[in-house]
């Protein structure tokens, strides 16, 4: 059996987290592949690695090198090697870094030596080889992973590679460079290593004891959801459930493999284990939804023409001019004379919305638009929710007896999910009234 594991910033975040991680990983000798974020928080003020990497960035553009905001970083790993008793010449390794970071003045490859770093640190302290990246993990020229050479890499480097330790987040682009993934991207490189490697298994190791029903900060008694599948993780974390990387899940779903979300702090609890829709148990989870995220800052363009459904190429003329600026929509309810289309607001700025909106005009001459603001979308997910009577009744029924209205809502055909829109100060209160009428 082969298990990748992927370890989370906090499980980086200091000597003792790193202890912890080799006695999970001396503990199953299937536990071949670990792949390690950067240092993450260790306590609440504290600042991450890589958010400090971005300064050092920034630096050297106005100053020409990083050193004060690397002297954080030095001490930093310094104190951990240290702490780990390692005779691991990390000076040196942080004396080379810091003078890429200042030579080579990019935001990527900054940003990336935080992984670099854990990963040298953790392959020294297990005794695994470290490989890099950016030895088996491509981009394409359009800045996009390239999966087939990318699992061709992987397969072929990891053949005569009993264990390793490998930095995540980051890859090689088409000219030789370093380019990194999202935020969170380690979580990609973990389930890219673990397709690669045809795990059985792929253990994403972080401080929490897998996916919950919805926000603790919210919700503080939310549940652990015990299984779930790769479609009701993706529509989740897309909308903001922030335990795994929405990106994560393709790799090792073409390869069927499983992920288990797993607390580094409480390795003994289940986790979550999220599988392939025919692997579903549904007598796992004891609620109708598996769970319940949002984003908040979203603006409704709400077009209304008549006669619009006679109309042909309306909808193709308005999404045109939105790709022309650039920006992403969200969702697209529509009626026999109405179109809602629903983008994020950060993308709207810098007088984006007004040129938008006059560019909408003469394409389409609508009777009008009205734009709504502050707007917060909240999906409802699960497999228990397809067909079966009066769920999306006791959602409606539960917002309108916690006095919330509805802006906007958005089913797909897949009855997988429910997706709502409401005021950004109803957000809170709509997702506490969801979890209360489901659980």
């Amino acid at each position: 059996m082969i298990k990748v594991c992927k370890f989370g910033g906090t499980s980086m975040a200091d000597a003792n987290a790193i202890r912890q991680v080799k006695s999970i990983i001396e503990a199953d000798d299937s536990r071949r592949y670990v792949v390690v974020s950067a240092p993450g928080k260790r306590f609440k003020d504290d600042i991450k690695i890589t958010d400090m990497l971005y300064r050092c960035y920034n630096e050297v553009v106005e100053c020409g090198n990083c050193a004060k905001s690397f002297k954080i970083i030095r001490e930093r790993f310094v104190q951990i090697v240290k702490d780990l008793g390692l005779t691991l010449d990390i000076d040196a390794i942080l004396d080379k870094t810091e003078q890429e970071i200042n030579e080579k003045k990019s935001a990527d490859f900054s940003a990336s030596r935080g992984e670099y770093l854990s990963a040298r640190i953790v392959a020294d302290f297990l005794g695994f080889e470290f490989v890099d990246a950016s030895e088996v993990v491509r981009f394409d020229s359009h800045g996009k992973l390239n999966e087939d050479y990318t699992d061709d890499k992987v397969s072929n480097r990891f053949a005569k590679t009993e264990k390793a330790v490998i930095p995540g987040f980051y890859g090689k682009n088409f000219q030789g460079e370093i380019k990194t993934f999202s935020r969170g991207g380690s979580d990609i490189t973990g389930s890219i290593i673990a397709r690669g490697v045809k795990a059985d298994l792929y253990e994403n190791w972080t401080d929490v004891s897998g996916f919950l029903v919805c926000d603790p900060r919210i919700v503080p008694e939310a549940k652990v959801i015990n299984q779930i599948t790769y479609k009701e993780v993706r529509e989740l974390s897309y909308m903001g459930a922030s335990v795994l990387h929405a990106e994560a899940i393709a790799p090792v779903m073409k390869r069927r493999i499983p992920i288990n979300i797993k607390n580094t702090f409480k390795p003994q609890d289940k986790g979550t284990m999220i599988v392939p829709n025919d692997q579903y148990n549904s007598a796992e989870n004891d609620s109708v939804i598996t769970g319940i995220a949002g984003k908040k800052n979203f603006t409704v363009l709400l077009i209304e023409k008549s006669m619009m459904n006679a109309e042909v190429g309306f909808i193709r003329r308005v999404l045109s001019v939105v790709e022309h600026y650039n920006v992403c929509v969200e969702h697209l309810p529509s009626g026999i004379d109405t179109l809602s289309v629903i983008l994020e607001s950060e993308q709207l700025k810098d007088g984006v919305l007004s040129d938008m909106i006059g560019e909408i005009r003469e394409n389409v001459n609508p009777d009008y638009i009205h734009v709504i603001e502050n707007i917060s979308l909240i999906a409802t997910v699960g497999h228990g929710m397809a067909r079966r009577m009066g769920t999306a009744a006791t959602l409606f029924n539960a917002l309108a007896q916690a006095n919330i209205n509805i802006r906007m809502i958005d089913q797909g055909s897949s009855e997988l999910n429910i997706i709502i829109g409401v005021a950004n100060s109803d957000y809170e209160k709509c997702i506490r009234a969801i979890y209360n009428a489901f659980n």
